[in-house]
């Protein structure tokens, strides 16, 4: 891809290497409007098998689900429709701490059940799941679980020019994710729809199936080279 070009209302032109803050996106990005897009969204298959990872994501990793600050006022808003969904310890800690808490890196994430899982979680049968999308399902509230688990795994980060880049992080405890998805062809990107959708429009991931058209072609192409 060497020219920019327009999809409807979006704009993509290809980006080799996006330096901000010291911070460098070392795999090949697109750039679609004010979002900077990882190609491995479109090259890289994923579909969550729930039945082998049982929500790991909700227990594993160094901290809790990263929060933006207008969740945090959402999650307290609904709390009580949201506790009957929840532990006692989950309820506990929330209690004692708060819905969230700052995180090892200064920034804001659900808060933890002595330190392990999310206080948003609950078990059922051998799967781990949210509270709070549990709650959302049920029409119990109008929001869903956090964007950031939502989105998963894309992982987003904003530059101080407004710029929102989109990268697929990767994690061992969905490498049956990664073979569901290339089994049945869902690419990264396809898996999340309703996510993309949900923080950024269906525009948006209408810009996404554009320019995953226009990589296969490319692709396509250079195997005839």
């Amino acid at each position: 891809m060497q020219e920019p070009f327009f999809y409807g209302s979006c704009f993509f032109m290809p980006v080799g290497c996006c330096f901000d803050v010291g911070y460098c996106l070392k795999f090949k990005m697109i750039e679609i409007e004010d979002k900077i897009v990882s190609e491995d969204l479109f090259d890289s298959f994923f579909c969550c098998d729930l039945s082998s990872c049982h929500g790991a994501c909700c227990v594993e990793g160094d901290g809790g689900a990263p929060l933006e600050e207008e969740e945090i006022g959402l999650i307290e808003d609904y709390l009580e429709a949201i506790k009957p969904y929840m532990t006692p310890e989950g309820i506990a800690s929330v209690e004692e701490q708060g819905v969230f808490e700052v995180d090892f890196e200064g920034s804001y994430a659900t808060t933890l059940v002595e330190g392990k899982e999310c206080a948003f979680s609950f078990r059922e049968g051998d799967n781990t799941l949210c509270a709070i999308e549990r709650a959302f399902r049920a029409g119990a509230i109008p929001y869903n679980k956090p964007v950031s688990c939502h989105l998963y795994p894309i992982r987003t980060i904003r530059f101080s020019n407004g710029a929102i880049g989109l990268n697929y992080h990767r994690w061992n405890i969905c490498h049956q994710a990664c073979i569901n998805g290339k089994a049945r062809g869902i690419k990264v990107y396809q898996a999340l729809k309703e996510p993309i959708e949900r923080v950024f429009g269906t525009e948006f991931y209408g810009c996404l199936e554009a320019a995953d058209a226009l990589l296969s072609k490319e692709a396509r192409e250079e195997g005839h080279d």
